[in-house]
């Protein structure tokens, strides 16, 4: 934990308060409030895109005690709006380390808050479902927190990825590699580009709203549809991109973000989830080989059930099977599927890698 003697406090849109100490920066923050289950790897957490514009719990008693590192990041800033935690360390003891998780958040101008029973939050946030939230170290009245907080956005009909889009072409990779694909950047994390490099594939990363012709001049032997934070529903520009890349009946792979928007562009609508699914430990069996994976999830919107089953053109490839949410799809007259998970992980296990082996096999 840190030595902070400054209180700071936490105010739900229901009305449930917490106080707690001060953490990283002093201030105020608002956002959509979240819990993450994964014990390590808070870092990639911290720095993945599809997180922008959330007040992220993290479950694990202890969360800084080693430190941070450059290498962990998945992309080139903090996205969470803020931290909760229980013990937000200070200290820390991996000697690759190179500063504390208090230095690393001030640095990015992230408020948290410390000293919370993030059980019983966590417990609330299941049963009560995603809200608002505000958490400060500045301002100390009820009543002025709650007309800070009213001013907040609900995530449900947000658009968030052009925002973490980059704005600029760059690109990955080796430039003689056989292999070329077009990633369209919705909030990508760093690890999917590393895992398709890996895989002896050339990548150029485009902005979220490049134009369809523009994807197409690169000539590449596959598309792929990255996650990203926000409601998909609110993105009718990039469903009309996908639409549009479907028709050139080359391999597509989304992942998240990726796999809401495949859905939305054959017609499936997406909902919000009640609290959503973030964490290293989400068992999710693949129906066509008949195996489960233990997989790293983060999103807070889902694809329609009903609907997916419902679609003669669509194939249900993947499911969750804590609750029977709809997990993967794929086309059943194009070389196109996503899943709604995270196979590249970081943080996480590797069981789901294999995706990423069967888009480089589609495109050879």
């Amino acid at each position: 934990m840190s030595y902070s003697n400054q209180t700071a406090f936490l105010l739900l849109q229901d009305g449930t308060f917490f106080q707690g100490r001060a953490f990283g920066k002093t201030g105020t923050a608002t956002g959509e409030i979240c819990f993450n289950t994964g014990m390590t790897g808070y870092q990639e957490v911290f720095t993945d895109p599809s997180y922008y514009g959330q007040v992220l719990v993290m479950n694990n008693v202890h969360i800084g005690n080693y430190g941070v590192n450059k290498i962990d990041q998945e992309s080139n800033s903090v996205k969470i709006r803020a931290l909760i935690g229980r013990n937000l360390e200070d200290k820390f003891s991996r000697y690759m380390a190179t500063d504390s998780l208090d230095a690393y958040l001030k640095n990015n101008g992230i408020v948290a808050i410390e000293g919370i029973d993030t059980r019983s939050l966590v417990a609330h946030i299941r049963n009560s479902g995603a809200m608002n939230c505000i958490i400060s170290s500045e301002i100390t009245d009820k009543n002025s927190l709650q007309a800070e907080l009213d001013k907040v956005p609900s995530m449900d009909g947000l658009e968030l990825a052009s925002v973490v889009s980059t704005n600029e072409v760059y690109e990955v990779g080796d430039v003689n590699a056989p292999i070329k694909i077009a990633v369209v950047d919705y909030g990508v994390k760093q690890n999917i580009l590393t895992s398709l490099a890996a895989r002896g594939a050339f990548i150029r990363v485009f902005p979220a709203k490049t134009p369809v012709n523009e994807l197409r001049a690169f000539d590449p032997n596959g598309y792929f549809i990255s996650n990203g934070p926000g409601d998909p529903a609110a993105m009718p520009y990039a469903v009309d991109t996908v639409k549009a890349l479907l028709q050139e009946d080359k391999p597509l792979f989304g992942i998240c973000l990726g796999h809401q928007l495949l859905a939305l562009a054959n017609d499936i609508p997406t909902f919000k989830m009640h609290h959503g699914h973030r964490g290293l430990n989400h068992p999710v069996k693949n129906i066509i080989k008949n195996q489960c994976e233990i997989t790293t999830q983060n999103h807070g919107f889902g694809v329609n059930p009903e609907a997916v089953k419902n679609n003669p053109g669509i194939e249900i490839t993947h499911l969750n099977l804590n609750d029977d949410s709809i997990e993967g799809i794929r086309m059943k007259n194009k070389p196109a599927f996503s899943v709604q998970y995270h196979p590249e992980s970081t943080p996480g296990p590797h069981d789901s890698r294999y995706l990423f082996d069967e888009f480089i096999e589609m495109m050879r």
